[in-house]
């Protein structure tokens, strides 16, 4: 999927929403935009399996651990994922859920990373004499 077809269906999409809008069908207009937004998520898994192959052949070649790598991906994917839930409470006008998603993604993240920050930490007290 080329970024040009998502942008096409996500215009397509807000401008039925917005007509359903109008026509106070909020529940559908709220339907067909996280429809809309799953399908260009699936249809860009494609291009995310191209950049974790990249990134784990750098990885590689660094000599890194593909733990880390690991980490950093699922990092990056509680963030993707919750501002996507975000985004879609807010399409609902729940700005209260949407912010707690948020707050939860950040506490999640700062878990998820605390095996990179006491392996940075191990490092740093490894070279401090």
């Amino acid at each position: 999927m080329e970024i040009w077809q998502v942008v096409g269906l996500a215009l397509i999409v807000a401008i039925f929403s917005t007509v359903l809008k109008e026509m106070n069908r909020n529940e559908f207009a709220l339907q067909l935009t996280i429809l809309a937004g799953t399908i260009i998520f699936v249809l860009v898994l494609d291009k995310i399996k191209i950049i974790v192959d990249l990134l784990q052949s750098l990885a590689d070649q660094a000599n890194i651990s593909s733990y880390y790598l690991f980490i950093v991906l699922k990092i990056v994917g509680v963030a993707y994922l919750a501002e996507f839930g975000a985004d879609i409470c807010r399409d609902a006008e729940q700005k209260a859920l949407a912010s707690k998603i948020e707050l939860a993604a950040k506490i999640g993240v700062i878990v998820l990373a605390i095996p990179i920050i006491v392996a940075i930490l191990e490092s740093i007290k490894q070279l401090v004499p």
